[in-house]
């Protein structure tokens, strides 16, 4: 294969110049930079390609070659990915199929082992990651330990935490966070256990604090949680020790907005230096992780990306090891056959499972309060009306039922009620329900409740709403999280979603699905439904809804 030579303005972000030059590659990585004159506005730039830092891929619901189509494009050559969703429902087999669906893209994509699975002892997952599974998928290639979010396991010396950490340690691994709120002694001892990033901060004294105590700060703009605007100062007061991520981005969002490309036009806006916004964008990310991807060095794989200009960084080619796996709205690869693998059992629910009965003349009733915009709920007491013994949703006091399904053993499902939706009509429900990933459904009536779960339950998966008699489906037939169509596809697809519950089923919140998928999550307060019952977060214990 000869040589490729190509003619542009280079971003040189270690002279922290940029110059009109060529570049030599030679097989799949850059032979020589030379230096030809000053900069020709008349013809593209150069840059090095995007990371992004932190990521879960089933947050997109997509498999990781499909991710991949969506974000080449956007500029970004590799990833760090944290695969806890499908480990949460299928154990290390989940994490051996992303990490092997990977090899169908020419993306850079490097997988973390899930140190939190499950979650919590509170509710039913259907995988585990003991031990014995870190030191496997370490073998296997894992090149770092996953966020460690149970902060309580390190602060108070819990012996599988501290286990899952020393291998780590032992194999010279870095360790991701996850460490909301955590301050003082507290968070000192989380650092001197050895991890060393957090993306959980949400201004800017968090922030200062893990860095004055030696942590890179991931500065992290997604679909559910978007803390750019707080810390993006932080990008030119400390370039070294920040870098830039997503957490969780669906589809539809990576097709309108972008991915990491986003982020650098949002701090291009604000004035930052391109080359500090490069230091957050890759560098710190590479360095930290001893990552193989090119930073635009003689000798360096080929990774980089052609822009239009610095100012508007509009992608026009996407290169990866010397090849041009994107040029001008187009892929220039694509995905193999995509294997299906599940963890789901046939869901059996009558009417008479999801019905709240009480002898209680005037019962108060706890029920889960949320907030546009916010994971975080509060508990709100309703005294409702009882008739024949049955309480009922009140659309007229925006309070639906919430009933969650373990879909891997057959037992009861966990009945409550929810305030703040909107719903008017119909039911709604999906398999994406962190941390588990049991199925959750919201609805207004009986019949249209189990009608969702029905339809779910014949899919192995997805997200379904029902109202009237008409149904939408976007069906997830990867562990009930992830489909095996294109991101366009995905994103049409859950849109039309979107504007079904809005539409036809009265629904309010700006994004209904994210949301849902949130409310069975026992470790963010402040009430929340598992698969075994209502759980206040805030004592840690599970509470009676009706008292």
């Amino acid at each position: 294969m000869e040589n490729q030579i190509i003619k542009a303005n280079i971003v040189d972000i270690h002279s922290k110049d940029i110059y009109c030059g060529t570049i030599e590659i030679s097989g799949s990585a850059i032979k020589s930079i030379t230096r030809t004159g000053e900069t020709d506005p008349s013809i593209p730039f150069i840059a090095p390609g995007l990371v992004d830092s932190h990521v879960h891929i089933e947050s997109s619901m997509l498999v990781p070659s499909r991710f991949s189509e969506m974000v080449i494009p956007c500029g970004t050559v590799g990833i760090l990915c944290d695969p806890h969703e499908i480990a949460n429902v299928m154990g290390r087999v989940g994490v051996e199929y992303m990490m092997s669906e990977a090899a169908n893209s020419p993306l850079k994509m490097f997988f973390g082992v899930p140190s939190c699975v499950p979650a919590t002892s509170f509710e039913t997952s259907g995988g585990v990651i003991n031990e014995d599974d870190v030191d496997y998928l370490f073998d296997k290639g894992a090149a770092f330990l996953a966020e460690m979010m149970n902060y309580p396991g390190v602060l108070y010396n819990d012996t599988h935490v501290w286990n899952k950490i020393n291998i780590a340690k032992r194999r010279g691994k870095p360790i991701d966070g996850h460490a909301p709120s955590l301050v003082g002694d507290d968070l000192k001892k989380y650092i001197r256990a050895g991890i060393s990033t957090d993306h959980e901060c949400s201004n800017i004294d968090e922030a200062l604090q893990r860095i004055e105590e030696g942590m890179f700060v991931q500065i992290r703009e997604g679909s559910a949680a978007r803390n750019f605007e707080q810390l993006y100062p932080l990008i030119s007061s400390h370039p070294n020790n920040v870098m830039l991520c997503t957490d969780d981005s669906h589809p539809d969002d990576i097709s309108e907005k972008g991915h990491i490309d986003k982020i650098v036009r949002m701090a291009i806006k604000k004035g930052v230096s391109i080359f500090d916004i490069y230091r957050a964008a890759l560098v710190n990310a590479v360095n930290h992780y001893n990552l193989p991807v090119g930073l635009l060095r003689v000798n360096d794989p080929a990774d980089f990306i052609v822009i239009d200009n610095p100012s508007d960084f509009n992608i026009i080619s996407t290169y990866i090891n010397g090849s041009p796996v994107y040029h001008n709205g187009k892929l220039n690869y694509h995905p193999d056959r995509i294997e299906v693998i599940n963890n789901f059992i046939p869901i059996c629910v009558s009417e008479d499972d999801i019905k709240v009965r009480t002898a209680i003349t005037s019962p108060r009733v706890r029920v889960i309060d949320i907030e546009e915009g916010e994971l975080l709920t509060k508990e709100y007491i309703w005294n409702p009306a009882v008739e024949n013994g049955l309480i009922s949703p009140s659309p007229d006091e925006n309070i639906a039922k919430i009933v969650v399904v373990n879909r891997y053993q057959q037992t009861k499902p966990a009945i409550g009620f929810i305030r703040g939706m909107g719903i008017t009509k119909g039911a709604f429900g999906a398999s994406i329900a962190h941390d588990s990933h049991n199925l959750v459904v919201i609805g207004c009536d009986d019949v249209s409740i189990l009608k969702v779960i029905e339809t779910l339950s014949e899919q192995k998966g997805g997200i379904c709403c029902y109202s009237g008699g008409e149904s939408e489906l976007l069906p997830l037939p990867i562990g009930g999280l992830m489909s095996d169509k294109s991101g366009v596809e995905v994103a049409q697809k859950y849109a039309a979603l979107n504007d079904f519950v809005k539409t036809k089923s009265g629904v309010t919140i700006q994004a209904p699905f994210m949301t849902l998928s949130f409310m069975s999550l026992l470790v963010i307060p402040s009430l929340k439904l598992g698969d075994r019952g209502l759980f206040n977060v805030d004592e840690f214990e599970f509470v009676d809804l009706i008292f």
